[in-house]
């Protein structure tokens, strides 16, 4: 019996000693570097579970075996789910640390830019053809009811949702700029303020320019003045759904349109595109300035006038330039 004992006891230290050498086998492989030749972002599609996650990881190389990918994650994961999303594996990721990477729910984040002046027609296409984003828009935004600037996603993040913060951003910095607005001008309305911000970022990207060329409109409607600006005559013969690729001729000019400046005095009736924060603030603290006229210098900025007569000279100043210009 003794023996018996004696033989037992020496078989389950060999059986211990045996699977000690097997985990310790199979810890070493869960921290060790793994075989991923170089840095790889990855979408772990929802729904996949950990065995399709782990056969995913190991067909893309980013881990050796998916067998101990599974046991490391349900021995050591502490029970936290694996998050599906897109991920970024640096080269050489330990299996762990590719556990790791999935419980923290830290995925790539994407970005999408949208320039200051595109109409809302314009931001829906760009959104509509952004990868990453899922879904149909079917949020109906007006003209300059969205915020150009970057906005931060992830990738599964709807479409109609980005189109919502675009929403809110230009809901929020209006009402911040509106609650501190500039008394006395003829911008009396949140509305107008947009209106004549789409119009000040279509006439100059100069960011010194802005509020001289807001002042100008503003002196404008104060004398009754038609505003003439060149851009809302493109809104109207395009309606803000393609570019005009030529100069405006006479027959545009004689578009009949409420939004044709050149027709009809006042603002126009809406925004002709979605302004920026500079403009917007443009519109709403005005430069005080007698200028009533203002034509492009050449050089990417404009020159101002306060009476007929100098703008004039200005006008064939450039017109001068232009034709120097189209002789070189």
């Amino acid at each position: 019996m003794a023996r018996l004992f004696r033989w037992f006891l020496i078989f389950s230290v060999l059986v211990a000693i045996f699977g000690a050498s097997i985990v310790g086998y199979g810890y070493s492989r869960f921290v060790r570097p793994g075989p991923l030749a170089g840095d790889l972002v990855l979408i772990i599609p929802r729904g996949a579970g950990l065995e399709g996650i782990a056969r995913l990881l190991e067909n893309q190389r980013v881990i050796e075996d998916d067998l101990v990918f599974l046991v490391g994650v349900r021995v050591l994961g502490e029970g936290r789910p694996l998050l599906a999303g897109e991920y970024e594996f640096p080269k050489g990721v330990s299996p762990r640390a590719a556990m790791e990477i999935l419980q923290s729910g830290k995925t790539v984040v994407r970005r999408l830019t949208v320039p200051e002046g595109l109409t809302t027609f314009e931001v829906l296409d760009r959104i509509a053809k952004t990868e990453g984003l899922t879904g149909a828009i079917t949020v109906k935004p007006g003209e300059g009811e969205l915020l150009p600037e970057t906005y931060h996603f992830s990738y599964g993040d709807s479409r109609d949702e980005i189109v919502r913060r675009m929403q809110a951003s230009m809901q929020a910095v209006l009402n911040e700029l509106w609650a501190r607005r500039a008394a006395a001008t003829p911008i009396d309305t949140p509305r107008k303020a947009v209106v004549l911000a789409s119009i000040v970022e279509k006439e100059t990207g100069r960011a010194d320019e802005r509020a001289k060329v807001a002042g100008v409109f503003i002196n404008r409607l104060r004398s009754g003045m038609r505003l003439q600006s060149d851009p809302t005559v493109v809104y109207a013969v395009t309606g803000g759904k393609t570019s005009l690729e030529r100069p405006l001729s006479q027959k545009d000019l004689e578009t009949s349109s409420p939004f044709n400046t050149y027709q009809n005095t006042g603002l126009p009736p809406g925004p002709i595109a979605n302004p920026g924060r500079a403009s917007l603030e443009a519109a709403i603290f005005p430069a005080e300035t007698g200028d009533l006229y203002f034509v492009a210098d050449g050089s990417g900025g404009h020159a101002f006038a306060r009476t007929l007569a100098e703008h004039n000279q200005n006008v064939a100043r450039w017109r001068a330039l232009m034709k120097t210009r189209n002789a070189e």
